[in-house]
Formats: structure tokens, sequence, C-alpha cells
């Protein structure tokens, strides 16, 4: 990376980019290594790539696609609708083919913002909207999300499991949905208790929101958070057997004498599908839906807790996950409408 340095102009603005992944700045970019690359890639984040879930997998994503597609790319964390619109604007004033705006929430300002730049692909994750120049990507998070519920309810001894998000984001609601319906499958009996932090953000509103689910009985936790989450974590090793499952990345390391697996979204495969056919030009705007078929969407249990996990679960979530390859089982949940 950031081969061919002439000036200490470049040697300087390299060093103030390193400095800025390092430190609290929102911006961070990253050369391809060719001044001339003509593939210009670049991606928004609505929390900090640090979170090892959500957003850090779209990061690992856009390094993907500057390691195999020679791109050149940036990331910047956006806060707000109007920073969401402004970076969309200046990207596409720069030249980008391909921006990336890392969740549902992104869509109103793609859709405000793509006709002025015509010649740029505005990508959301977790988007329905399609355009001449917006797209998205559905991810089928509630077939994996159905399968962990399976497990909760083998694993709790109280028969309260809960789920906690970061806001009521519809793709968020809808895999709670599914949960609950597979918590529900396993043992009709069980109850499940849902609430959310408020924000992506809070590690101790999360460890909070984690402690009074405890209060009320609650053993394991589905949680999609983002960097709140890790404070749900924090607050699972702190009880006596408590659980939790992860979501989005690999979440199993983070914490893996309480984390029994993790609803796992493979973002840089996401990513470099969409990003590869707009390189080669035969992209066509649409909602990209992308799941266990394509590998991109699973449930990875976490082998360091295998002896909680009963076999005969272990058996129940493999038949079913054959069953939802080859078509003969859906879980049954409602789409979230277009904005």
């Amino acid at each position: 990376m950031h081969r061919h340095l002439r000036t200490l102009g470049a040697v300087f603005h390299i060093a103030v980019l390193l400095l800025c992944a390092c430190g609290t700045a929102d911006r961070r970019t990253a050369d391809s290594g060719s001044a001339t690359a003509s593939f210009k890639v670049a991606l928004l984040t609505p929390g900090p790539i640090s979170d090892q879930s959500w957003n850090g997998g779209a990061y690992a994503g856009l390094l993907r696609i500057r390691d195999s597609l020679g791109a050149t790319i940036s990331h910047i964390q956006t806060k707000t609708p109007a920073e969401f619109e402004e970076n969309f604007r200046q990207y596409g004033a720069q030249g980008y083919q391909l921006v990336i705006g890392h969740g549902f929430e992104f869509q109103d300002a793609a859709v405000r913002v793509a006709p002025e730049h015509p010649r740029t692909v505005y990508l959301t994750t977790s988007g329905n909207t399609v355009r001449d120049n917006v797209a998205g990507i559905n991810f089928a998070f509630e077939e994996a999300s159905y399968l962990a519920g399976l497990v909760a309810a083998a694993v709790t001894k109280s028969g309260i499991v809960g789920a906690i998000g970061g806001t009521e984001l519809p793709p968020v609601k809808r895999s709670f949905e599914a949960f609950a319906q597979g918590v529900r499958a396993a043992d009709p009996s069980a109850r499940v208790i849902t609430s959310y932090v408020g924000n992506w953000d809070d590690a101790s509103a999360g460890k909070e929101q984690a402690l009074a689910q405890f209060a009320r009985g609650v053993d394991v936790i589905f949680q999609n958070a983002d960097a709140a989450g890790l404070g749900i974590f924090q607050a699972a090793r702190e009880q006596d057997a408590r659980f939790i499952i992860g979501s989005n990345a690999n979440q199993n390391g983070i914490a893996p004498e309480v984390t029994l697996g993790s609803v796992v979204i493979d973002l840089p495969l996401a990513l470099m599908i969409v990003a590869r056919e707009v390189k080669d030009g035969r992209f066509r705007p649409r909602v990209v839906s992308l799941g266990l078929h394509e590998n991109v969407i699973r449930l990875e249990l976490n082998e360091a807790l295998s002896a909680r996990i009963p076999p005969s679960t272990r058996v129940a979530v493999d038949s079913l996950r054959r069953m939802m390859l080859a078509g003969t089982f859906t879980v049954p949940v409602a789409a979230a409408s277009a904005p």
C-alpha cells in the first residue's frame, strides 16, 4: 500500500491518515497503490469499525475490494442523515463508481443524491430501494436467526430468553421475530423478552439492558447492537450461567466462555459480489438477495461451548438448514416496506 510516494507532502498525507485510523478521527482513506486507479469505492458506516460486528465487517469488505480488485477506497463514519447526504454527494463529485451506505437508514439519502451523480452506483446494505443508480442488498438474516432460536431454547434453564438490539430498524426486528419463532418452535412454553438500547455505540447502555434482562430471568440473549453489544458480552461474563448469541460478524472469540454462537453475515463476500459487478460494468440496479444459498449468512456455533448444546439440537439445526437450502422450509416473517 502507498507505494511510489514521491513527495514529502504525500508522506505527510499518509501519516495523517494512519493517525486518524488509530485515533478518534472518523475518516479513514486507503489508497490501492496506484494514483491512477480507475475503480474507486467508498464506504459510509453509521458506527465505529472497531465494533467487531456490523461496521467492522463492512470495513473488512472494503479492504478485500481494495486487495482483490485493485480499488482506491475511502471510509467515513457518519452519524446523522445530513452527513449521509453530504458524504454521498462528495464521493459522487469525486468520481467514485461505487458508494456504499452501510445500513437500512441510508436509503433516503441515497435516493436524494443519486440523480445528481448518475455515474455513481449507490448501494445500501439491508436496503430495498431501487432507482436508476440506487440498489440494495437484502440479507436473509432470518434463516440463521431462526436456527439460533432453536439453540437458545435448548440451552435456557429458566425458559426465558432475550433479544437486545441497537434501535428498532426493520431488518433487526425481522431477525428478532425469526429468532423468537425458532425459540417457540423448540419450546412453545418459552418466553422471549425483546428490548433496544436506543443507539448502536454505547457499551455501558448495552450492559445495562443485559443486566435488566438477566434480572427478569433471562439466561440466553441474542444481541444485535454493534459497539453497544460489547457491553452485553461483558454483562454475561459477570453473571453465572448466562449466555450470548452474537450477530453480524463471528463474535465467538469476544467472550468464548459465554458465547454459544454467532449469526454471521459474511460482509466481505457480499460487498465483493456487488463490487465486482460494478467494476466489470455488468451491474444492474436491483435488490441483491443473499443468504444461506450464497454462503453469506450462517449460524456459526462456538465449539468451545459445544457441550452446552444437546446433540439432538445440533442434528435439528443441521437438518433444518438443509431444508432451508432445499427450499422446503421458509421462515415466515413479514418483509419491510420500501421507504
